[in-house]
């Protein structure tokens, strides 16, 4: 026996030799069961009590527990304000404390924070007579009309109109729908531009937070006719608009013009800081797209319904019209969630027999229709675009003074009622770039831009200035005062 043990296994273990694939025996891990009831007798009281009777106490304890922000780490969202009712261009704090909505918010409170009885009736009468259907399964009057009115206050030839649910869904529907309809899987879009947060209108987006998500290789970048460090060639903008739409011809050929379904781009990119365009170019990318059997896809989720005193932005582009249009924002003045798709006469009559490939359970929302519906109708009846053409000198004189007055301030840019200001330190170098966090300097300018009751989107080195457009010249001329004080500890700030 002895012997025997001291033998190599192989000599002492004998077994049927298998030739074969068989699989491998796997154990799979054991479940450990965890509770997954919620017992609703353990739900807070205090969730019963009407809005507004919280303390200060009971909201922070809450948003310190559950709340999320979305662009920004969210332990941010311990030192926003609490925000309990808006009037005119006004917020409110818990405080009391009054701030000038100095951005419109996300560029999107258009109307302000006071809704016009009509646009509060017509979001109710819709709520009392049809709260929802699914848009696939049945028409409303809501959805002719709002589909009718759109069409109508774009130019001739564009008429098929769609109702997603936000600026991001409204891009992501148009690519598809781009594709589906030229067989192509491109999308040419610029570095200095933002389409959304969802899967392709973050590939598409040429800032920053297109690292966040899908980079796509379906989704091709192209510098912008006013780059951040450098200039394109040429002793004038007409030479160096040339030069920007040959180089955006080569990249066309290189790619492959039958490979590239649209060219996507802002009229006047907002979150890049109001760039605007050389007419030439907007005209010449309209014409490569039809040498080239491109669509041309205008994102207007910013500066569509009147932000820069016309209805759309592409308008200030003389002869420029799209193929494909996406709005949102000032479509329902953020009173409710929509946005829109809108395309050419021969893209609809494509879907008329294919389907988009796109959708979304809320598309369509009769609700959200019925606010739009109604806030479109009170900026006819009260000419808003009258009145941003009529402020928009006003606004761009305070800008002005806001770069002359400033060492920090290196230039500013104006459409309308959108603005934006660029920072700069003693060197003329930006204090920081988009996707960096704030500085010292820019963290005392934006706790002065609070303290002086201003309220705002920030995204150094970029200063944006876009109130609702309801706001009046005694208001402007408030704001920008704010505005200066801040840029004061801004000068202080960057060592001026």
């Amino acid at each position: 026996k002895t012997e025997e043990m001291s033998l190599p296994l192989r000599d002492t273990f004998f077994k049927q030799a298998v030739k074969g694939s068989k699989s491998w025996l796997r154990r799979l891990p054991d479940f450990h069961p965890t509770s997954n009831a919620t017992p609703l007798s353990a739900i807070d009281p205090a969730h019963f009590k009407p809005m507004g009777t919280w303390s200060d106490a009971e909201v922070k304890a809450a948003v310190k527990a559950n709340a999320m922000l979305t662009w920004s780490p969210s332990k941010a969202k311990n030192d926003l304000p609490i925000i309990t009712h808006g009037e005119g261009i006004y917020l409110y704090d818990t405080t009391g404390k009054r701030y000038i909505d100095w951005t419109s918010q996300a560029v999107c409170t258009n109307t302000g924070h006071s809704i016009s009885p009509e646009v509060k009736s017509a979001i109710a009468d819709q709520i009392d007579t049809l709260h929802f259907v699914y848009g696939g399964m049945a028409m409303t009057e809501v959805r002719a009309r709002l589909s009718n009115l759109v069409a109508s206050l774009l130019p001739d030839g564009i008429s098929g109109v769609s109702f997603p649910s936000s600026g991001s869904e409204a891009n992501e529907a148009a690519i598809m729908m781009a594709r589906r309809f030229t067989g192509r899987r491109k999308i040419m879009t610029f570095y200095r531009s933002y389409h959304g947060g969802t899967s392709n209108s973050q590939a598409a987006t040429g800032d920053f937070r297109r690292h966040y998500g899908n980079n796509s290789s379906d989704f091709i970048k192209v510098f912008n006719p006013n780059p951040n460090f450098w200039e394109f060639a040429g002793e004038d903008e007409a030479t160096q608009t040339e030069n920007a739409l040959l180089m955006l011809e080569e990249q066309i050929l290189a790619e492959g013009s039958d490979t590239i379904a649209s060219i996507m781009l802002e009229p006047i990119p907002g979150s890049a800081g109001v760039l605007t365009m050389p007419v030439g170019y907007m005209q010449g990318v309209r014409a490569l797209c039809d040498k080239y059997g491109i669509l041309l896809h205008l994102d207007e989720v910013m500066v569509g319904f009147g932000r820069t005193g016309h209805m759309w932005g592409f308008q200030h582009y003389p002869g420029v019209v799209p193929d494909i249009v996406t709005s949102a924002k000032g479509l329902s003045s953020s009173i409710s969630p929509i946005s829109m798709v809108a395309i050419s006469d021969k893209m609809l009559e494509f879907f008329e027999e294919n389907s988009m490939g796109w959708g979304s359970t809320f598309q369509a929302h009769p609700v959200s229709m019925a606010a739009a519906y109604a806030n479109i109708k009170d900026m006819l009846k009260t000419d808003l675009l009258g009145h941003v053409q009529g402020v928009s000198s006003l606004f761009d004189e305070l800008l002005a003074d806001c770069a002359s007055q400033h060492p920090s301030v290196k230039q500013y840019r104006s459409k309308g009622l959108f603005g934006a200001l660029d920072m700069t330190t003693p060197t003329g170098e930006a204090p920081h770039l988009f996707h960096e966090s704030q500085n010292e300097a820019t963290k005392a300018y934006f706790t002065a831009f609070k303290d002086n009751g201003l309220m705002g989107l920030f995204r150094p080195p970029i200063i944006h200035i876009a109130p609702p457009l309801v706001i009046t010249e005694e208001e402007l001329k408030d704001g920008f005062e704010r505005q200066h004080r801040a840029l004061d500890v801004l000068d202080k700030a960057l060592g001026f």
